[in-house]
């Protein structure tokens, strides 16, 4: 069996959080405080099982399997079929995580809570690994704990990069954001899209140059364009702190109609002037963000933050402020169970639990609308 989770404990010391109180949830004969998060708000669905150590004082990623939907190229992934992929693999999910984390068997088999991801999200999907979380918390009687979707990016990367008080770059298929914690146990929104996601922008330009699904048509795009040598004038989209990226994905549709039919430009022309430009953008805002909140960290999440292009163009940026860029790969960008988890067990640890009839998905959940109980007021 091929292992899923690699890393080394990671320590709390460096999170500047709350004291973690003495528990009111089961912990094991050890002391330790064990969950399982399931994942499951776009194509991807995801099963990890987490661990914190009371002694050590860390928390450990024991098992984080996943399995993406891959639609046929030129099409994009529909809710229904999503939906329908994650019930066939919730269960086999579940079973490997358990399998990876527990290799003792039954004797070694603990939990204390089941975390899902309320939102937000596509709403079968969703609903689909909801109704899984609940059967388990059922079968085992144990409490669950409902998760913001982009609460759960950000606590993800804050505990794997140890970055402590970051400015947060949250960029993936559904959600551009720029954000900063506040002293009121929330995240403020500095910046945001203001219509489509850069994530969803890049997957429909895909779809427009033919470009495949698997693994990723971001990743695709990434790498078309290091292969290009004609920069285009694109359209460069900044309103104040929001961005917009629907105006220049219609106007890269129609260059790819006119320029690359009749051989003016390549598929990675195309593709390296988009990157280029509407990472500039994202660069662009989270440097005024830093400056008004005087931070010196810039932490980037979401399935869009593993491009190598986008951490070094913002790389250049942090450095020369005097920063630090804090980023991660496709393990811990991409959605998956381990970071569910991770939020999950944060908020169990400050007696934070979901009661079953409140346990209803949102399509539509901000990330502000969020109170981080385990972060200092």
């Amino acid at each position: 069996m091929v292992s899923t989770a690699i890393d080394a404990p990671c320590s709390v010391l460096n999170l500047d959080n709350l004291p973690i109180p003495p528990p009111t949830h089961k912990v094991n004969d050890r002391g330790e405080t064990i969950v399982l998060g399931i994942e499951g708000s776009a194509n991807k669905i995801g099963v990890g099982v987490l661990k914190y150590s009371h002694e050590t004082q860390t928390y450990h990623i024991l098992s984080n399997p996943r399995k993406t939907f891959i639609p046929p190229t030129g099409q994009g992934f529909l809710p229904r079929e999503t939906a329908l992929h994650h019930q066939n693999h919730v269960v086999p999910l579940v079973k490997a995580a358990i399998n990876e984390a527990f290799p003792g068997g039954d004797d070694d088999f603990f939990l204390s809570a089941i975390c899902f991801t309320q939102g937000p999200g596509m709403g079968a999907p969703l609903q689909s690994c909801a109704i899984a979380a609940r059967m388990l918390s059922l079968i085992w009687n144990i409490p669950l704990v409902g998760v913001n979707h982009c609460v759960g990016h950000i606590e993800m990367g804050r505990v794997s990069t140890g970055a402590s008080n970051p400015v947060v770059l949250y960029v993936s298929g559904g959600n551009t954001q720029v954000l900063a914690y506040s002293s009121q146990q929330k995240y403020c929104i500095f910046g945001e899209t203001i219509d489509i996601a850069i994530g969803n922008c890049l997957d429909r330009f895909a779809r427009v140059i033919g470009l495949s699904n698997d693994p990723s048509p971001g990743y695709n795009i990434e790498q078309e364009a290091k292969k290009g040598k004609k920069f285009l004038d694109v359209p460069y989209t900044v309103k104040g702190m929001d961005v917009s990226f629907s105006g220049i994905l219609t106007y890269m549709e129609q260059e790819a109609k006119t320029k690359l039919k009749d051989g003016q430009v390549t598929r990675a022309d195309l593709c390296f002037s988009l990157q280029e430009t509407i990472f500039a953008m994202l660069v662009e805002i989270t440097e005024r963000a830093m400056a008004h909140c005087g931070n010196t960290q810039v932490l980037i999440v979401g399935g869009v933050g593993c491009n190598r292009r986008l951490q070094e163009m913002m790389a250049d940026m942090v450095q020369a402020r005097g920063g630090t860029l804090c980023a991660m790969d496709h393990r811990y960008c991409i959605d998956n169970g381990a970071m569910i988890a991770q939020a999950g067990i944060l908020a169990l640890q400050f007696g934070v639990t979901t009661d079953l009839k409140d346990t209803q998905c949102t399509q539509r959940f901000r990330t502000d609308q969020v109170t981080t109980v385990w972060r200092k007021s």
